[in-house]
């Protein structure tokens, strides 16, 4: 009886259970099976997966605060965008776990979902898919709660989660109007109606609507119940605010991040920080509660991994008051302490930059203009910017340098003998000060070195006696200090390795011996290689003498006498006007460059007002006064007065002064530079080289000072080229890289000096077989009757001619000589007997000798204008 109750209690229980396993059975015990193995099992596991890939991506995914914040942080990358299979374990675990929940409990009889966490399955795998970047079945999840489930609790939340999706699909417009939708609701909890405004405000801000986006993310912070939504959203307001122009509600909106404090993440306090301190009025604001509320924060432990971003405002609030031993120390205190932000690199970098171009250091700020490059994106268009300021200031560099020499060679050369010899003297005094710090500092240095190796060669002794009294292996001597760890004692040591002794010793044996060659018998002040035979007993002597002469008096050092210097001025009246030329030219370029490219406008009217006080040239005396004028006319309107009546007084036929006499003259004038350098270049075209040469000769005086010029001795360097070869091109175009490097003519000519000449000069005449060959007539350009004559001959020969299909044109080849050209033959030979027919046949009978060569050799004789060599080669 027993037996059979257990059998039956079994039987029993296996019907139960397989009654509860089946998704076909609609009851309670089905129905709550299913759904405690979905959620507490699969979706559970599923949803630990989902956390930590949203953690990974939020980890990955740093802010950058120089920038407007997203409102939802997430890394989006382009590159995925179209990928069909999962990226991330942890989002296709999720997808794995949500698809195994739908497929093995899902309880759809009648079209009906009896499986309430169902739904909780479909949204895992739309959240799953989304983040892993895969949008379109993560809509189609989302679609299928609404569609299948519209009862369900998850309803407003996969709602929301598709607009989510939309907007990254580009649909903003139809987000915008699904969310209102669903704003319209007045049941939605807190936190539904938080991240439905957010969601409306991000949509918004795609669509540029930022008053609209302002609106719906202060809704999106006021019910938020996430403290780290609260923190991001007044952050990101506060940013909006600056962007709209309204500063007093920007601060508000840091400040209430800031007033948070431990409950926002420590980031958003710092960053909220440094974002008030931009905003702090420097005129009116208290600058002591400043320096007292940022001093605080730089000596705060828990602020240590924001010491780069709490320094850089430090630096930027000194930068503003012009402190800039201040600013500087803070600045690179920044750089120091800086460790993923290159951007903050890059900004201090460039604000140091700044400030050495302010106080006209320009070689300093070139090269840290160099290191902000490197530091920013080159797709940046602060890159860019960046980048054409750096190109700039070589030309700043450039002419900066020949200004202050010249101004220090003219100073000079300009003094009375006495004054000079005082100036020198004082220079002297001032080198020999240096070179004593040097020597000293060197002595220092080496009695270091010295103590170093005696400590070391002790201890060392003292271990190998231990060692040998102990038994034990000898140690490592251990005595040296941690600079010079790992590095062997003697390099360590070695004289040649430490710079400061070297200097030491250069300048210990310049006080003994003087400036000596390097040539044998170095000691002996007149000795050069060569000139001695003594034997090695009168050479000693000699050496003991010079020894024992150098222990009572010191040999006079060259750089120690005036007259070392002195004979270093020019004295050629030549020269001295070069020097003086180019000084000028240097102030011409400096203001222009400053006027046009910087727009230091105080910088350029003091280079360019001290120009016209050094009498330059005439062709510069115009062209400066018309900077000026276009100068003062921004800065000062009384002196802009004064001077367009010296214009058009002084040069009352110039264009300058047709230009401010005229307002309406403008480009379209025929006049003016661009107009006149395109008939120009018409006639260069056209091969009127002669004319080129003519116009340009005007022009290039015309134009003095204009950036036309450039242009024109450019072209005018071509047309020497083409007209008297090589050599005369060579010179020319070096003329355009030496006079205008900083032009995009003077660029382009610097690469044609470096390049395509020395190619061009290795070309020679070669005898290689070629496939285009050609007959050359040489005529003067005077000799009219004679080249109709023979062309009209070409031309009824090249009519009856069908073989190869020959054609002929005239091209230049020296100033007074042309070629008429007959082109199109195939071989040497085809062409030879096409010469001697031309000049056999009683049809043509051309008695001008007829040149023969292949197409190859025919470009060397236009280049380097050399027939009369090939000519020669061929005879011999």
């Amino acid at each position: 009886m027993k037996t059979n109750i257990v059998n039956s209690s079994i039987s029993l229980g296996l019907f139960i259970i397989l009654g509860a396993c089946s998704t076909k059975r609609d009851n309670l015990l089905s129905r709550n099976t299913h759904a405690l193995s979905t959620k507490y099992n699969i979706l559970y596991n599923g949803g630990i997966g989902l956390e930590k890939g949203v953690a990974g991506i939020e980890g990955n995914d740093k802010d950058n605060f120089w920038k407007r914040l997203p409102i939802e942080k997430m890394l989006f990358n382009e590159e995925l965008e179209g990928v069909k299979k999962p990226i991330n374990a942890d989002f296709e675990l999720a997808e794995k776990k949500a698809t195994k929940a739908i497929q093995k409990h899902s309880m759809n009889i009648d079209g009906t979902e009896r499986n309430f966490q169902t739904d909780e399955a479909y949204l895992l795998l739309g959240k799953s898919r989304y983040y892993d970047q895969r949008f379109i079945p993560a809509l189609d999840a989302f679609n299928y709660i609404l569609y299948k489930y519209p009862g369900s609790s998850t309803i407003y939340e996969a709602k929301i989660w598709r607009e989510k999706t939309n907007m990254r699909l580009g649909n903003d417009a139809l987000v915008v109007n699904n969310i209102k939708r669903l704003l319209g609701n007045r049941k939605l909890k807190k936190q539904i109606l938080s991240d439905a405004n957010a969601l409306l405000s991000e949509a918004y801000l795609n669509l540029e609507e930022k008053d609209s986006a302002v609106a719906k993310l202060v809704l999106a912070e006021k019910f938020t119940t996430n403290n780290q939504q609260r923190a991001r959203y007044h952050f990101i307001l506060g940013q909006l605010y600056e962007e709209l122009s309204s500063p007093e509600k920007a601060i508000e909106s840091y400040e209430s991040v800031i007033t948070m404090n431990r409950k926002a993440e420590r980031k958003y306090v710092i960053h909220a920080q440094a974002k008030k301190a931009q905003l702090f009025d420097f005129q009116k604001g208290d600058s002591v509660v400043f320096l007292k509320r940022f001093d605080k924060l730089l000596k705060d432990r828990e602020n240590r991994p924001f010491l780069d971003v709490l320094n850089h405002q430090m630096g930027l609030f000194y930068d503003k008051q012009d402190k800039q031993k201040e600013a500087l120390h803070y600045y690179n205190t920044s750089i120091k302490k800086a460790k993923a932000d290159q951007y903050l690199v890059a900004s201090n970098y460039r604000n140091i930059a700044n400030m050495y171009f302010r106080k006209a250091k320009y070689p300093i700020a070139a090269k840290y203009y160099d290191s902000t490059l490197i530091k920013l994106n080159d797709k940046n268009r602060e890159f860019i910017h960046i980048t054409k300021v750096r190109k700039d200031l070589d030309d700043v560099i450039l002419y900066e340098g020949i200004a202050t020499r010249n101004d220090s060679i003219i100073k000079v050369f300009s003094m009375s003998k006495p004054e000079r010899i005082t100036y020198f003297e004082n220079y002297i005094t001032e080198l020999k000060k240096e070179d004593e710090k040097k020597r000293i500092l060197a002595e220092k240095e080496l009695q270091i070195q010295k103590n170093i190796e005696n400590n070391s060669k002790s201890i060392t002794d003292g271990n190998a006696v231990s060692a040998q009294n102990t038994g034990l292996p000898k140690p490592r001597a251990a005595a040296l200090p941690p600079s010079l760890g790992g590095i062997n004692q003697n390099t360590a040591i070695f004289y040649f390795y430490n710079p400061t002794l070297v200097s030491f010793g250069k300048i210990s044996f310049k006080n003994n011996w003087g400036n000596r060659s390097s040539n044998g018998n170095w000691r002996m002040g007149a000795a050069t290689n060569g000139q001695f035979s003594a034997t090695d007993a009168t050479v000693n002597e000699i050496e003991e003498d010079v020894e024992e002469k150098n222990k009572k008096e010191i040999e006079v050092i060259a750089e120690y006498t005036t007259d070392f210097y002195l004979n270093q001025l020019p004295s050629d009246p030549k020269v001295k006007d070069s020097i003086y030329k180019e000084r000028n030219v240097a102030y011409y370029q400096l203001g222009v460059i400053y006027k046009e490219k910087f727009k230091e406008y105080q910088l350029a009217t003091t280079k360019l007002e001290q120009l016209l006080r050094q009498n330059p040239e005439e062709k510069l005396v115009l062209p400066t006064l018309y900077n000026l004028y276009k100068i003062y006319q921004i800065t000062n309107s009384g002196k802009a007065a004064e001077v367009k009546n010296a214009i058009l007084t002084q040069f009352p036929d110039s264009r300058y002064a047709q230009i401010i006499s005229n307002s309406k003259l403008d480009s379209a004038d025929k006049n003016s530079p661009e107009n006149v350098y395109d008939e120009v270049y018409a006639l260069y075209d056209d091969e009127k080289f002669d004319e080129v040469l003519e116009k340009t000769d005007v022009l290039i005086n015309q134009f003095a000072g204009d950036e036309i010029v450039s242009k024109l001795e450019f072209l005018r360097a071509n047309a020497i080229g083409k007209l008297r070869g090589l050599s005369a091109y060579k010179k020319a175009i070096q003329y355009v890289a030496d006079n205008y490097p900083n032009t995009e003519e003077g660029k382009q000519s610097m690469v044609i000096v470096s390049t395509q000449i020395p190619a061009m000069e290795n070309m020679n005449f070669n005898t290689a077989e070629s496939n285009n060959w050609k007959i050359l007539y040489k005529f003067s350009k005077t000799e009219d009757v004679k080249l109709k004559s023979i062309e009209s001959k070409v031309k009824k020969f090249i009519a009856s001619e069908n073989i190869q299909k020959l054609v002929y044109h005239f091209e230049n080849y020296k100033e007074k000589e042309r070629f008429l050209v007959i082109q199109g033959a195939q071989s040497e030979e085809y062409a030879k007997n096409v010469s001697t027919l031309l000049k056999d046949n009683k049809e043509y009978k051309i008695e001008e000798p007829a040149i023969v060569l292949s197409n190859e050799n025919y470009k060397i004789v236009q280049i380097k204008k050399n027939l009369e060599d090939y000519l020669a080669s061929k005879k011999q």
